[in-house]
């Protein structure tokens, strides 16, 4: 008997209707099957006056799944599949991702193609495609105030009402570099077509072994997008007197006061998305963002005088 699983968005009420018509179709196929929300996932902020608030990584997985479930489908956006894979990630289920939301870049189907999807996993008609995760962490002294696994990226930026900051970061064994800028983003390919992409970064496909380093509105022309090897760990220390927030995925964060540091290092645990088809990326690109249409510009029909 196949145990299966489902992570559906509960605040979507499309998600939730699909989310009971898969379950009763699956048991029907002779599944059994395990339900969650993705609220599990979801990071949450912590404040200055309580800056101890996360749950450790592998402490996320849902307490119905278990690492002998053989796939599960999740239904939402792109947000939805973000903490879909913090909450199994370390359990090494794959994600078939079905959207119901708007861009759904992350997603591999449409919420009316589901009962094609069912009939493809049940079939075994797929490929898993591993992306990796970034392991996050902020540290003071040697204590773990806050930590998340990310599939995206980690931006730590100023405050609204403080002024540009300085960022002294550190890539592995190479010396330590300064950059003035309002934040920096330490980005994962799959978070290249995200906020990396909209700060200047470059587009980097899934397979490539790297991560990028972007500043946000740097102060000097010679601070510009880095892509360097996934091998290498990063620390960031905030060079300035003010308290900064750190954000990652676009979902939740902590605060980062000056004594404190950030490392960044590629996880041991992978995103591993199902994939109907051949994994094409270029595909993607030019279906969600335009990259590679032509653009012809047309005259309009206007009357000569």
């Amino acid at each position: 008997m196949p145990k299966v699983g489902i992570i559906y968005n509960d605040i979507k009420p499309v998600a939730c209707r699909v989310a009971g018509q898969l379950r009763e179709e699956l048991i029907a196929r002779g599944c059994e099957v395990f339900m969650t929300t993705s609220f599990g996932g979801i990071l949450g902020y912590s404040r200055p006056d309580s800056p101890v608030c996360h749950t450790e990584i592998e402490k996320l997985k849902p307490e119905e799944f278990e690492k002998d479930i053989d796939w599960a489908i999740v239904l939402g956006g792109d947000g939805t599949v973000l903490a879909a894979f913090r909450q199994v990630a370390s359990l090494g289920i794959p994600l078939l991702t079905i959207n119901t939301g708007h861009m759904g870049f992350l997603t591999e189907s449409y919420v009316n193609q589901w009962p094609k999807v069912v009939e493809h996993l049940l079939a075994g008609e797929y490929e898993i495609e591993e992306r990796s995760m970034l392991s996050i962490r902020v540290l003071r002294q040697d204590r773990v105030l806050w930590e998340a696994l990310c599939l995206n990226e980690m931006v730590l930026h100023r405050e609204p009402l403080t002024s540009m900051c300085h960022f002294e970061i550190q890539i592995g064994q190479h010396a330590a570099v300064d950059i003035a800028a309002d934040g920096v983003i330490i980005s994962t390919p799959t978070g290249s077509t995200a906020y990396s992409l909209s700060a200047g970064g470059p587009v980097v496909t899934p397979d490539v072994p790297v991560l990028q380093l972007v500043p946000i509105c740097p102060h000097s022309l010679a601070s510009r997008a880095l892509v360097f090897s996934d091998r290498e760990p990063v620390t960031i220390i905030p060079a300035t007197p003010n308290q900064m927030m750190m954000v990652v995925d676009g979902n939740g964060g902590c605060s980062v006061l000056p004594e404190d540091r950030v490392k960044v290092a590629r996880s041991r645990y992978s995103a591993r998305f199902i994939r109907l088809q051949q994994p094409e990326f270029f595909r993607i690109l030019r279906e969600k963002l335009g990259w590679g249409l032509p653009h012809i510009a047309k005259p309009t029909s206007v009357e000569l005088p």
